[in-house]
């Protein structure tokens, strides 16, 4: 380090000269070499750059290298990510992942290895042909179960998901879907007109009794009125008793 101490140091410098740069830092910071060239410039920075990690002393904090194949590190001996062709495994890098694990190419990572898992199967379905359930003696039925894991590259791969068997079913006949729709368009038709013929009847039911009502008021207003019979015991005349 130049012997020239600068005054007025800028960028976190403590002391610095124009030489070497930072000298020592501020508290808090940490003192770093860069390498510009063949010459080394101290910095002082709040965290240590990529491919270093800090320490801190009770005179100054400093900024080391990581191991060569280490992206990150927490100490020297403790990698948090590792450079191109390097799989992370317990803070250390490696070309190959050990027994049991594979290598994980999105986070590379050594990973523990994941087998493929599925469910239990479903019940058999009914018997079945040709989509139908009738018209047929013998047929096919199914099940399915569904994947509840997926495997890792280098897990077991998954089983089949349906299977599929013959099955013995007493036969009877399919209702043919013509005869059935006509039967239905009959039924309708029927029921339409029973509709019908009873709006009928009793719309000439209630023509009828207006009619009958009509007739009986037109013979009231026709016939002329009956006089009243005088009564026979006031015409009478008064009977003398006296002789």
């Amino acid at each position: 380090v130049h012997s020239n101490v600068s005054q007025g140091c800028q960028g976190g410098c403590a002391t610095c000269s124009d030489y070497n740069g930072c000298l020592s830092c501020k508290p808090r910071l940490f003192f770093v070499l860069e390498r510009i060239g063949m010459k080394q410039i101290g910095v002082c920075l709040s965290s240590c750059p990529s491919g270093y990690y800090g320490t801190r002393y009770p005179d100054i904090n400093k900024c080391a290298k990581c191991k060569a194949d280490c992206d990150t590190c927490f100490t020297r001996n403790f990698c948090t990510k590792c450079k191109s062709g390097f799989y992370l495994y317990s803070g250390k890098c490696l070309e190959k992942c050990p027994d049991g694990l594979e290598a994980n190419n999105h986070t590379m990572e050594c990973t523990s290895i994941v087998h493929c898992e599925a469910s239990e199967w479903s019940p058999w379905s009914p018997c079945t042909k040709k989509g139908k359930t009738c018209g047929f003696k013998r047929g096919n039925e199914v099940r399915v179960r569904e994947i509840v894991q997926h495997p890792s590259a280098r897990g077991n791969p998954c089983p089949a998901t349906s299977e599929s068997r013959k099955c013995i079913v007493q036969r009877k006949r399919c209702q043919k879907e013509g005869k059935g729709k006509k039967n239905r368009e009959e039924k309708r038709k029927k029921s339409n007109k029973d509709e019908s013929k009873e709006t009928r009847q009793e719309s000439k039911g209630r023509a009828a009794r207006r009619q009958n009502r009509e007739q009986r008021e037109n013979n009231n207003k026709t016939q002329p009125k009956k006089r009243k019979a005088p009564n026979k015991e006031e015409n009478l005349a008064p009977v003398d008793t006296a002789h």
